[in-house]
């Protein structure tokens, strides 16, 4: 079994779509691993976002996602980064097809309502982050 971390972005949260999301990947037959919401800290978010540190959206990152609370969930199943990415859709909505999260319900990139590892060494990283091993259930 893979596992992947996921995080639904402030504006995701705002509008509603926590349980939406966490019913797609349910209903997909993946399995909710961890939970959590919480208000993410400018360390935190500097932490998980470091891969970026040299880019000039770096700053606007951090920004948005310590802009209002998030949820950050572990997904695990079969193949789960890839799926998950799938179910996703592009980061830059505009190329996301509608059945997608970010293809149904994003407008721009730069709040896209959701967050996914993109491989699985990632996600090991990322879940770390998160989650302390105890947290994990399966």
């Amino acid at each position: 079994m893979e596992k992947t971390l996921v995080l639904v972005k402030p504006d995701g949260v705002a509008k509603g779509l926590t349980g939406e999301i966490i019913a797609r990947f349910e209903r997909r037959g993946l399995t909710l691993a961890a939970l959590k919401m919480l208000k993410l800290t400018k360390d935190k978010a500097e932490i998980h976002y470091a891969e970026h540190k040299e880019r000039p959206f770096f700053g606007e990152l951090v920004v948005f996602i310590t802009s209002g609370p998030i949820v950050a969930m572990v997904i695990s199943g079969e193949n789960a980064v890839k799926i998950v990415r799938a179910m996703m859709g592009p980061t830059n909505p505009a190329d996301a097809a509608p059945g997608t999260v970010r293809g149904d319900y994003a407008l721009s990139i730069g709040q896209n309502i959701i967050h996914g590892s993109d491989s699985p060494a990632s996600a090991a990283r990322e879940i770390e982050i998160y989650f302390a091993p105890d947290e994990l259930v399966n």
